[in-house]
């Protein structure tokens, strides 16, 4: 850490203060006990002066608290003023601060902490005189709605809901699901469209919100189930408590939860289902049906099937002899799919326009001889053998 700070030119002012004595090995900075995700954000010591605006303040942030986690902490006294303007009392509470402590770092940047609220004058007890009263008309704000983020943090904090002090306490270091867990439990919502996203913020769904209507036990919503569980699996770890116990109550509770929603008035639950997957399967059962259209035995070796290829209709026996084929195009016309399956089904298509014959267009069916060529039939009973089907053309 020394090493480090020394690096930090900038904020020699800051630094040299502590590089006087031994850095102090608090439990709040180093506890390898309490490292989970990833450790604390550190600045290496590496420093340009060729940096963005609000690269340098990203840094800034950065180093101050690197910096002001080895000061002394902040000292306040926790003032309550009670006082009485025309027989009319009025109370006010904030905090007088007797040593700066940390906040040294911060005040010579000029910028404020959130502690900097609720900090009084010195009042001196039966103190009076004149004053100017100043209201101030505010309106309170609805909650915001949780993002992934506020979210995640929401569940590492849920003991703080608990009311009671022993439970709250069980779960100050474990909230709700570990650190491993919580993205995925969020996850699981989001893929049984419990909830939703729109943009940032996350919105319960229509299902998700009558799911949880219809669950009339409030313990099993509460943040304070989890809470009896901790302390109970911490009895286990003491050796004050039975496994065998705690899974027979498990049980006897999931099954009077289920005993109660079966005999509550039955509750309609609204079904979202996954846009994507309606269309995806959509498109899936219309590919199916084309290719079931389009499995045609073929004609030549009665074995395979005619399958589309690349560039040909082609038997799927080919690796077993059978050669037939037949083209996407013939004569610059193009054949659809449907005048493929009536030339192998019915030797035969029906009148096709548009085949360039000689330099001219020219109106005729297509024959699959008995040899399986493709011959063109015009409309003036003319015919003409176009090419094999079974050779290159």
């Amino acid at each position: 850490m020394p090493g480090i700070l020394k690096k930090l030119k900038p904020y020699e002012q800051l630094t040299e203060p502590l590089l006087k004595d031994k850095i102090r090995k608090s439990k709040k900075v180093f506890d390898d006990k309490k490292i989970t995700d990833h450790h604390a954000i550190i600045p290496t010591g590496v420093f340009t002066y060729n940096l963005t605006p609000d690269e340098k303040r990203v840094f800034d942030l950065v180093a101050r608290r690197f910096i002001s986690v080895f000061y002394p902490d902040c000292k306040v006294a926790n003032t309550t003023v009670l006082a009485t303007v025309n027989e009319v009392d009025f109370k006010v509470t904030g905090k007088q601060i007797l040593h700066p402590g940390w906040r040294v770092v911060y005040q010579s940047d000029g910028g404020k902490t959130q502690a900097d609220e609720n900090i009084l004058p010195a009042f001196v007890k039966g103190e009076s005189g004149p004053h100017e009263p100043d209201l101030a008309e505010k309106m309170t704000q609805p909650p915001r709605y949780y993002s992934e983020a506020t979210l995640l943090r929401a569940m590492e904090t849920a003991g703080k809901q608990v009311d009671d002090d022993e439970l709250r306490e069980l779960m100050k270091e474990n909230g709700i699901g570990r650190p491993s867990t919580r993205a995925n439990i969020i996850e699981t919502l989001f893929r049984r469209r419990y909830i939703m996203r729109e943009k940032k913020r996350i919105l319960a769904t229509k299902t998700g919100i009558d799911l949880i209507g219809s669950i009339e036990n409030d313990l099993l919503k509460s943040a304070e189930l989890t809470g009896q569980w901790e302390k109970k699996l911490r009895l286990i770890e003491e050796g004050t408590y039975e496994v065998s116990q705690f899974m027979e109550e498990m049980k006897q509770m999931v099954s009077e939860i289920v005993d109660q929603v079966k005999r509550s008035p039955r509750k309609e639950i609204t079904i979202i289902e996954d846009e994507k997957e309606e269309k995806s399967s959509g498109k899936a059962a219309k590919k199916e049906k084309a290719e079931k259209e389009v499995q045609l035995t073929c004609p030549k070796c009665g074995k395979g099937t005619v399958l589309k290829g690349k560039s040909a209709w082609g038997c799927s026996a080919f690796r077993d002899g059978c050669d037939f084929r037949l083209p996407f195009e013939l004569l610059e016309k193009k054949l659809t799919d449907n005048q493929i399956k009536q030339l192998i089904e019915k030797k035969k298509t029906g009148v096709i326009k548009g085949f360039t014959q000689g330099g001219e267009k020219v109106d005729g069916k297509l024959v699959l001889t008995d040899d399986f060529n493709i011959e063109l039939e015009e409309k003036e009973e003319e015919k003409l053998t176009c090419r094999s089907a079974n050779r290159e053309p």
